[in-house]
């Protein structure tokens, strides 16, 4: 079966491959600011999730199980015997699952803005069901709100403002696909199967994933270490581009002899 992934390809085509997975409600362009730095080194290949961008809408409710099969299939396709990976929110939630489940495809693994399990599940289900009735503005502005600091809001409006364009584009039945997903995860007993070196990124003000998510994988995962950043709510490295560029460059640079 062909992959139903978007893919948006930049960087040497005989680097190592780095895979980027964004948030629920975000595609590919959340990672714009990290790209040019790390297509330097690396093949980078960011993917929209199913139900997302430009990826395929099949019918829902998704699980963690489809969405990482998915991305197993790509790799298959694409004839990618192994990554690193960093992922953003449910970007990091299929990381880890990634890691999990197929430890021999992931060299290196950054998880950012994540948690292994969010509950409550009912929250999600409700909001699968706002979009379903309402489409993709009636939460439009709750969501975003989330994602950046009030600071950065006044300041960047913009950039603010392309993001909640991002979100609303997507179709109302991924969108709610993707929240049943979320529902129904719980990670924290597969994470001490991950064996790649880990770095986890939290936002020091991220309302949506706070730091206490990232410190409870950090405690999870045999080779993990965190790293807080300042200033940043869930879309940490929209808001805290050049840091986060800095963290993830070294994070992977160190496995650069890893073959």
């Amino acid at each position: 079966m062909t992959s139903r992934l978007h893919l948006t390809v930049d960087g040497p085509a005989a680097a190592p491959v780095l895979l980027l997975g964004s948030s629920l409600g975000t595609a590919a362009a959340m990672w714009e600011p990290q790209v040019p730095a790390l297509a330097q080194r690396f093949r980078v290949i960011r993917y929209d999730h199913l139900g997302h961008g430009r990826s395929a809408v099949p019918p829902g409710p998704y699980t963690l199980d489809l969405l990482g099969r998915e991305l197993l299939r790509t790799l298959d396709d694409l004839d990618v015997q192994w990554v690193h990976y960093a992922g953003l929110s449910l970007g990091g939630m299929v990381g880890m699952w990634l890691a999990a489940y197929a430890p021999e495809r992931v060299r290196r693994l950054a998880l950012l803005c994540t948690s292994a399990s969010l509950g409550p599940p009912e929250q999600w289900r409700e909001r699968a069901a706002t979009v379903l009735t309402g489409g993709m503005p009636a939460i439009a502005d709750a969501v975003v709100a989330r994602w950046f600091t009030p600071a950065f809001a006044t300041a960047r409006p913009v950039v603010v403002a392309t993001h909640r364009a991002m979100l609303t584009a997507n179709a109302p039945t991924g969108y709610a696909a993707c929240c049943e997903a979320i529902a129904a995860m719980d990670l924290r007993p597969d994470l001490g199967r991950v064996v790649a070196p880990t770095l986890v990124i939290a936002g020091a003000d991220d309302p949506a994933t706070p730091v206490p998510h990232a410190r409870e994988i950090v405690e999870r995962i045999p080779q993990a270490r965190l790293a807080v950043v300042d200033a940043a709510a869930h879309l940490a490295n929209v808001e805290q581009p050049e840091q986060v560029c800095r963290l993830l460059l070294e994070h992977f640079h160190e496995g650069r002899g890893d073959g």
